[in-house]
């Protein structure tokens, strides 16, 4: 994995040589959002307990607000007062909250951040306290899910609308809120539908385009809205000649599709005891990753009856999903997406370098290196 690690600067480097002032960063700007969220008076209207407590589930698990954070710093970079920017970060976070709570539904998953999810939680819940069959605590434990990630979905808007108690014009809100409705919410939902249409489809049915369309619109376009989104409130109405704000985003989002990439490369390649998951669980899961359409690309006739017996085949034994990974490296296909992500990294890097030279655009870089150095 040496080959991801490196991008046109050694992520390992570069954050060791600024860990302790970018940590620093995190740790405020994250205590001030979560603390925004957490003594937010309108609460007082999520009812009944089950919802409001199952809509503050992930958030009292503490998530790295690494959006919020993006956002924060995309606000400074072009001389904004982070302050008044708070109340969008707090609004992404939610926004990514929402998602994770309904995506968890759509993968089936019963933990996150090492506790149950949300559907998960409820559903024993109902077992546990209203003596429900199984069948129905897990259509109550759905129930409480959906609805509590469509009233943070809510939730988010109002958020945004806090803004102007904070100065900023209504009109400046109010074209951050449209850009969320008709643009960011559409393009996640697109790029969430779509991975679960990979999986239904031929492998030879996709392209590395399609995939790759698919992470732009399923990670990227939170990102790149969070940055943008920063950039608008930091210039606070006066003239971008410099296209600040979609230089901004479009280096989130191309950091954001690295970030994928690697994150598939781990899940094949990565440590089981740090990924918390077993190796090579999407190719159980049927997950039509990129790695596996490269590899199906150059691989021999029995390479790919073997890679095709294990994608999506639940109970494939250790011996099985080992042969498929082995057919995965000496294909090649491995590397090819390591060197495609470190592409991305570099593009995304040298947007940096159109933007002010100031403490901040140190921070987005060091934001960039923590996002993609990480091994689990």
């Amino acid at each position: 994995m040496e080959a991801i690690t490196r991008a046109g600067l050694d992520f390992a480097s570069a954050l060791s040589s600024d860990m302790a002032l970018f940590e620093e960063a995190l740790r405020e700007r994250r205590a001030a959002v979560y603390g925004y969220l957490d003594t937010w008076p309108g609460a007082t209207n999520f009812k009944p307990r089950d919802i409001h407590d199952a809509l503050f589930s992930y958030v009292r698990r503490r998530g790295k607000a690494l959006r919020p954070l993006l956002l924060l710093l995309s606000c400074g970079v072009v001389g904004g007062d982070e302050s008044r920017a708070i109340p969008a970060a707090a609004a992404v976070e939610i926004f990514h909250t929402w998602t994770l709570v309904h995506d968890d539904i759509i993968d089936r998953d019963d933990t996150r951040r090492g506790h149950p999810t949300v559907h998960a939680m409820y559903r024993d819940h109902a077992i546990r306290d209203h003596h429900q069959s199984d069948r129905e605590a897990a259509h109550y434990g759905l129930a409480v899910a959906i609805l509590a990630g469509d009233l943070q979905q809510s939730w988010t808007y109002a958020l945004l609308g806090d803004l102007v108690s904070k100065g900023v014009s209504a009109s400046l809100v109010l074209e951050l809120a449209q850009r969320m409705s008709v643009n960011l919410t559409p393009k996640l939902l697109e790029g969430e539908l779509l991975d679960v249409q990979f999986a239904l489809m031929p492998p030879d049915s996709l392209s590395e385009e399609r995939i790759l369309h698919m992470l732009t619109l399923k990670t990227g376009a939170l990102l790149e809205y969070a940055a943008w989104c920063g950039a608008k409130l930091g210039l606070a109405g006066r003239p971008d000649n410099a296209g600040y704000a979609e230089k901004l985003g479009t280096f989130a989002s191309l950091a954001g599709i690295a970030f994928q990439l690697r994150d598939d490369l781990l899940g094949l390649t990565g440590d089981q005891a740090e990924l918390g998951k077993s190796v090579g669980s999407d190719l159980r899961e049927g997950k039509r990753t990129l790695v596996v359409y490269k590899a199906l690309q150059s691989a021999s006739g029995e390479q790919r009856r073997l890679l095709t017996s294990v994608l999506g085949k639940a109970d494939a034994s250790s011996s099985q999903v080992t042969a498929a990974l082995d057919i995965l490296r000496s294909t090649g296909a491995i590397a090819d997406v390591a060197a495609l992500a470190n592409s991305y990294v570099e593009r995304a890097l040298a947007l940096l370098e159109e933007l002010p030279a100031n403490e901040y655009r140190d921070l987005l870089r060091s934001w960039a290196a923590f996002l993609l150095a990480r091994t689990h």
